[in-house]
């Protein structure tokens, strides 16, 4: 076990950067994940932590005291003033864990599902779509550069953990990313496409969603197979993405295990 005291120690200030900067989780492939829930649902899906930081009120509660011992690791002790420097929730829950960012997945692999995103700003938005994507059994997600970071402490917390169950990539060109892609490639709009029952989608599918209020580019709208729209008899304008997305997947699921069923 190793006590931090101060606030000039370089790894304290090392973790105030990977949690605060985008490019710093970039550049060393790494990032902070927080929560009792988090790291149990890491080390569910056989993650191993870099290191194990836990606040000096917090050490002796039995949940993290127990999730310490299932890491392996030494924790490093912060003073509770410090915890409060590498964790992003209003009342911290006192551990947090480093970990290194798997390598980028391909587009063109073998899962039954491949999402694209879009510019897709909003961390509750991405988090969202991830921890439906992953209740759906999706594998790979695809994030084009102007989507909010994927390993954002928001991003994490709205995702449950999702993100330990995908194969998650960044795009410059999700243009180019779909051309390896072999499946149907499925566009949503708001209005004007196809009614998402009436599209089958018991195939290979890859979903493009786009930034609510802009949605999808044109450019990447015109590679699609298929434009869906959700039916909404209801006085809406149009659904949040994240919304939107979980009835898409739950529409393939649906279709899957109906026997005759469109999709």
């Amino acid at each position: 076990m190793t006590d931090v005291r101060s606030r000039s120690n370089p790894r304290l200030r090392r973790w105030q950067r990977l949690l605060r900067d985008a490019r710093q989780r970039r550049s060393e492939r790494r990032a902070l994940i927080e929560g009792p829930h988090l790291l149990a649902s890491y080390l569910e899906h056989g993650g191993v932590p870099l290191e194990v930081i836990v606040g000096e009120s917090a050490r002796r509660r039995a949940e993290v005291a127990a999730l310490v011992q299932r890491t392996g690791r030494a924790p490093v002790v912060l003073a509770d003033a410090l915890f409060r420097l590498v964790a992003d929730t209003e009342s911290p829950s006192g551990i947090v864990a480093e970990i290194a960012l798997p390598e980028p997945a391909s587009p063109s692999g073998t899962a039954p599902v491949c999402l694209f995103l879009d510019g897709i700003q909003d961390a509750g938005n991405v988090g969202a779509i991830l921890r439906s994507a992953a209740a759906f059994g999706i594998g790979d997600v695809v994030l084009a550069r102007g989507c909010a970071d994927a390993w954002s402490p928001r991003v994490l917390r709205a995702a449950m953990g999702g993100h330990f169950a995908l194969r998650i990539a960044y795009a410059e060109s999700l243009t180019d990313a779909l051309a390896h892609f072999t499946g149907t490639v499925v566009c949503t709009a708001p209005r004007g496409g196809t009614p998402l029952g009436a599209v089958d989608l018991r195939g290979r599918v890859g979903w493009i969603f786009g930034a609510e209020g802009r949605g999808v580019n044109a450019a990447l709208a015109a590679r699609a197979d298929v434009t869906a729209t959700i039916p909404m008899p209801g006085a809406a304008e149009s659904l949040n993405v994240a919304a939107a997305a979980a009835i898409c997947f739950y529409e393939r699921a649906r279709q899957l295990n109906t026997p005759g069923a469109r999709s």
